[in-house]
């Protein structure tokens, strides 16, 4: 008698996820650019359901140093390993296609580079640097890492003041080791802490749907208000590949409403809640 192998049953996508393909005259023009200048944006590469939204918005996000990652988290698509040597041009190459592309708002991220003594903070200057100088109407977000808690690192970031610093919690206390793994989450608010009390608007991300209570949920919030942080986004975490860490619950967009009223309640400038929002979307409407 045969064995029967069942297949894994596949949690379907809800209707609430589905996303409009991108269009319009300002979309299609900056999609133009990339294509003929083979520019690079994280907004391709993660395949952003929000790209048409923000490039026709005026706004993009770069990568730098690299793309492949000293950390290993379980719920990130890029590479992990030992990154190539530093590539001093990639500040100029940045610029140039903020200026291309004539972006308005800029969002510039990074790989954790623990490999470096610095952790990358002298490239991060320079990038901010070398796009100030190429497009000085340009404003910048910049999502920052850790730097594993070397402050004379995140001191570099400070001093050079972009218009807001991001740094991600990702997820809950309880899950940050399954999730995060080399991060430490009382590290990461301290990170933010530091950067409030040095002056930078920040910005801080949530991923719902790891498997997170609504208590925690509740609780990082009030975490990251407590940290003084100006900007909160929550969206919906999607499982990039089946080596990554499944999708626990979808959480429905009336969940994500009441948690953007709660946020709102504590003092947050600007909250983004919902499944598809990510770090980086409507970035151009947190300024202030």
């Amino acid at each position: 008698m045969n064995e029967i192998i069942e297949k894994p049953i596949r949690v379907k996508k809800p209707e609430w996820l589905r996303v409009k393909l991108p269009t319009g005259p300002e979309y299609a023009e900056v999609r133009k650019l990339v294509d003929e200048h083979k520019l690079h944006t994280i907004c391709e590469s993660g395949n952003c359901p929000n790209m048409g939204e923000c490039w026709g918005a005026g706004t993009a996000t770069f990568m730098i140093l690299g793309n492949i990652c000293t950390r290993s988290c379980g719920f990130c698509a890029v590479a992990t390993g030992m990154p190539s040597s530093v590539d001093w041009n990639e500040p100029k190459r940045v610029a140039n296609s903020v200026k291309l592309m004539s972006v308005k708002h800029c969002v510039i991220t990074s790989v954790d580079r623990d490999d470096l003594k610095d952790g990358g903070s002298i490239i991060w200057v320079e990038t901010i640097n070398a796009v100030r100088a190429a497009s000085p109407n340009t404003t910048m977000e910049t999502l920052i890492p850790d730097f594993m808690g070397k402050w004379e690192n995140l001191q570099r970031i400070i001093d050079v003041r972009p218009e807001i610093v991001s740094h991600n919690l990702e997820t809950v206390r309880r899950l940050t080791k399954e999730v995060r793994i080399q991060a430490k989450y009382d590290r990461s608010l301290e990170v933010l802490s530091r950067l409030k009390a040095g002056g930078c608007n920040t910005k801080s991300g949530v991923m719902l749907g790891l498997g997170e209570t609504e208590e925690e949920i509740y609780e990082t919030i009030t975490d990251l208000r407590n940290a003084k942080v100006d900007v909160l986004t929550l969206g919906q975490y999607l499982q990039p590949t089946p080596k990554h860490l499944p999708v626990a619950e979808f959480i429905h967009p009336d969940k994500f409403a009441q948690y953007k009223e709660f946020a709102m309640g504590l003092g947050f400038r600007y909250v983004e809640s919902g499944p598809l929002v990510r770090s980086s979307y409507h970035a151009e409407k947190h300024l202030f």
